[in-house]
């Protein structure tokens, strides 16, 4: 029998978590028990992997840099090695190790002044994800030279996410969505029947949309050049997606990349990977993904979207759309 919702079971939170605002919606009886374990297991897996919290294993494998092994869990390890499998197959676009540089172009941002060439050149040379030990017989993992540190931030979120969704599955729940700070993860459709509406942020223009597309048990996530950025003294803008070769931010032919897809963490990690790669290379790295589309925004903030979406994506803006097919 299929199971009717009304509004009258819709339940709404917000949290801060992983360092962003989170919200999640739920119907069904079971809704605000869902989202009760939602948030709780959200708060579980960023005691595991922030470099923020002092006993989380990814600070504990950073604090022992150059020193040894540090034990760490199995999912810790999962996500580790997911990510160490990214970086083997696009080695210029994705690497866990970029903290140092992500630290100094932070503080950059406070003051607006870029760093200078010397510190950039120093902080990249502790770059190197193959200087990241894994050993999954004995849940080990190190960093070999002092200084080095990781940061999940570019696919923590996404395995959070997929987390997200098993919850409110294994509490019956059949309508919902969550949004982990631009991490947006759909379960079902919504309770009348239609599709969840996620907008793509126009790279721009402040509180407008490009368009909005149409998900049902997907995930949408997004990486984007304004997010987070200064404009320096020279006029230009540096945002915070950085390139783990050069050690500044990237410099490519597009301003955003939206990742639809079933799995949050391929997405997390995806968008990143093609803003990077830019337009020619990343489509080729969709490619290797058939599982996933794409919504590209390059620098004339033109359209282009991949085959599998042409009826999924509807333009609020008066602009060209591309289809391509990776």
């Amino acid at each position: 029998m299929e199971m009717q919702f009304s509004e009258q079971f819709a339940v709404q939170s917000t949290h801060l978590a992983m360092g962003t605002v989170m919200t999640h919606k739920a119907f069904g009886t079971d809704a605000e028990e869902s989202l009760t374990a939602a948030q709780m297991e959200i708060e579980r897996l960023e005691a595991l992997f922030s470099r923020f919290r002092p006993g989380s294993d990814i600070s504990r494998i950073n604090q022992a840099a150059g020193i040894g092994r540090v034990q760490i869990s199995e999912e810790t390890m999962q996500v580790l090695q997911t990510a160490q499998a990214f970086t083997q197959q696009y080695a210029d676009c994705f690497d866990i190790t970029i903290t140092p540089l992500v630290d100094l172009w932070r503080k950059a941002a406070g003051s607006k002044q870029v760093p200078q060439q010397a510190s950039i050149k120093a902080a990249l040379a502790l770059v190197n994800a193959h200087d990241l030990l894994l050993n999954p017989g004995s849940a080990t993992a190190e960093l070999r030279r002092t200084q080095q540190c990781l940061d999940l931030g570019g696919i923590a979120k996404g395995y959070a996410a997929n987390h997200i969704r098993e919850i409110f599955t294994a509490l019956a729940v059949q309508s919902a969505c969550a949004n982990l700070g631009g991490n947006v993860i759909a379960l079902g459709c919504k309770p009348d029947g239609s599709s969840w509406k996620v907008g793509i942020q126009h790279p721009r223009r402040e509180q407008a949309l490009l368009g909005m597309v149409s998900v049902d048990n997907q995930c949408v996530v997004t990486s984007g050049d304004y997010q987070r950025y200064f404009i320096g003294k020279d006029g230009k803008r540096y945002h915070h997606i950085l390139n783990p070769n050069t050690g500044y931010p990237t410099e490519s032919n597009l301003l955003s990349v939206s990742i639809i897809t079933r799995d949050a963490m391929t997405a997390d990690a995806l968008s990143t990977m093609v803003f990077i790669a830019g337009l020619e290379k990343g489509l080729k790295i969709l490619a290797n993904h058939p599982e996933c589309e794409a919504i590209l925004v390059d620098q004339n903030c033109q359209i282009i979207l991949t085959k599998g979406l042409h009826d999924q994506f509807i333009p609020l803006e008066n602009t060209t759309l591309t289809i391509v097919a990776p």
